[in-house]
């Protein structure tokens, strides 16, 4: 009768011992699956522990020989370095930045990036990208991101909230990329989003009012009260003017890259182009280790600013003008290695 006992209650140990695990992999599988309906790429986006960081990867590469990318960025922060040093005098007018100067950085604290936006240069899809690597599995896919959401401002965190020690430590161990554009393309991109589209009042009231006043003769009440109907000569001219960037600095918007991002007090380790979007894009996310599953968004925008448009918003700007303004973006043009555009009559 014992034996018999003995057998028994070990049968229910054993029981309940199966019992345990079946229950605890039926836990691990709902999980499981809770995590994959946040994250569906199955992978962790949130954190970087233990794997190589993006300067490791684009300065040390596993690969001993460097790949035709790598060797293009090489030559592309070289150009930086040539240009800043070339132009010392004009480059580096301010010897210290400030916390207000790096305001359009935006920190990666789990990728170990910083992204300089440039206004007109993809930012808002760049952002939508930030958002997804800062949000620990908020978001997945960039695109369900509303551009009117990727532009609050709460919604990333930028280098100026950090303490200065902080923002030295980041400075020296995050990997920090950049987007440029050719500069008179990017402008002439600004001036038709800001001054042609009739939803973007506030650019009327506030910039608008102020270049008809001051650039156009015998303008009607209705001009300077909307400001809506500025022409392109006008708003070169407001450029150009010497009140205007004695009075306040440049919108972000036709500000000067170098004055945005400061590229000759801070060495960018990757410098993308707006003409190689795509590529340059899906070069860093691998270098961050998420390039197996995030992409940069691709879509064809029928009403993109091309070279062709920007050519024809040039006709009509005089080759003194065109001279002032190229003097005003020269440094942009020489940095990022953009040629004087043929269609330009520099005096």
């Amino acid at each position: 009768m014992k034996p018999a006992l003995l057998e028994v209650m070990r049968m229910n140990r054993i029981c309940r011992m199966v019992l345990a695990t079946c229950l605890g992999s039926f836990i691990l599988v709902i999980f499981y699956f809770q995590i994959m309906r946040r994250n569906p790429f199955g992978v962790d986006i949130c954190c970087r522990k233990g794997s190589r960081s993006p300067l490791q990867e684009l300065y040390n590469p596993i690969q001993l020989e460097l790949s035709n990318t790598a060797v293009l960025h090489q030559m592309r922060r070289d150009q930086v370095t040539d240009t800043c040093r070339a132009n010392s005098a004009t480059s580096r007018k301010r010897r210290v930045l400030t916390p207000n100067d790096l305001k359009h950085l935006v920190v990666d604290e789990d990728h170990e990036l910083i992204y300089c936006y440039v206004p007109k240069v993809a930012c808002t899809n760049w952002k939508r990208l930030m958002m997804v690597l800062t949000g620990r599995g908020k978001y997945s896919d960039p695109m369900e991101i509303p551009a009117n959401e990727a532009h609050v401002s709460a919604n990333l965190k930028t280098l100026n909230q950090y303490s200065i020690p902080e923002i030295n430590h980041r400075l020296k161990s995050y990997m920090k990329f950049l987007f440029v554009r050719e500069p008179f393309e990017r402008l002439v991109s600004a001036y038709r989003n800001k001054f042609t589209q009739k939803y973007n009042i506030s650019f009327h009231k506030r910039y608008g009012t102020k270049i008809i006043k001051r650039q156009r003769k015998n303008a009607t009440q209705e001009a300077l009260r909307k400001g809506d109907d500025v022409k392109f000569e006008e708003f070169v001219a407001y450029l150009i003017d010497p009140h205007t960037q004695r009075e306040e600095p440049f919108n972000e918007h036709w500000q000067t890259v170098y004055s945005l991002c400061h590229p000759c007090h801070i060495h960018y380790d990757l410098v993308g182009k707006y003409e190689t979007l795509e590529e340059d894009s899906n070069y860093v996310l691998q270098l961050a280790g998420v390039g197996s599953y995030l992409k940069f968004p691709t879509y064809a925008k029928s009403t993109r600013t091309t070279d062709e448009m920007t050519t024809e918003f040039f006709q009509n700007i005089s080759s003194e003008h065109q001279t002032q303004l190229y003097e005003v973006y020269k440094l942009d043009f020489l940095m990022f290695n953009y040629s004087v555009p043929s269609y330009l009559k520099l005096e």
